[in-house]
């Protein structure tokens, strides 16, 4: 028989062990173990494929969201159930954030950001400094700089409020569960 919950749990969870892994984890180590060129190559590598994940996963959760049990039978499923009055803040409203802010870093901040880093490998040529070597930078690095840091800044917070609307989720699932 095709169980939803099954699948519900295990979109779920990938997606906010990505989150975790991505921000806390796999980043870190990354930024601290590899050199500053090899640490951009890796997470311009990886960033489309978790923004895409934040961007697909949600959608995979809410379509596979199991209908509530109760002794009148099984509630609305799927997309249906999402939609349904009593789950628009607990569950749409969740996923819809999660899913706006993987789509946002997938289709907008990341691109503009992989634009500037490229304009600031330029200008470095130009310079024969590196921008993160210490100042005193010429004023378009400075500029590219700023550009840069505000970009990531943006992209960081969206990348906070996606993980916070999961972990709200996970415990509007829990509740569920018990």
């Amino acid at each position: 028989m095709f169980d939803l919950g099954s699948f519900h749990i295990l979109s779920y969870g990938t997606l906010l062990g990505s989150q975790i892994y991505q921000s806390f984890i796999g980043g870190i180590i990354s930024f601290r173990t590899l050199s500053r060129p090899q640490f951009s190559t890796l997470q311009s590598a990886i960033f489309p494929v978790y923004f895409s994940l934040q961007t697909a996963l949600p959608i995979v959760t809410a379509l596979t969201f199991p209908g509530e049990r109760t002794v009148l039978g099984v509630g609305p499923s799927s997309v249906n159930g999402v939609l349904a009055p009593k789950n628009r803040f607990t569950t749409l409203l969740p996923l819809a954030t999660v899913f706006v802010t993987g789509i946002t870093n997938l289709l907008v901040l990341g691109p503009k950001t992989v634009k500037v880093k490229d304009e600031r490998m330029q200008q470095e040529i130009r310079d024969g400094k590196k921008s993160y070597d210490p100042p005193p930078h010429s004023k378009e690095m400075q500029a590219l700089n700023k550009k840069f840091g505000r970009l990531h800044g943006y992209s960081t917070l969206v990348n906070l409020v996606s993980l916070l609307a999961t972990m709200y989720y996970g415990t509007v699932l829990g509740q569920r569960l018990c």
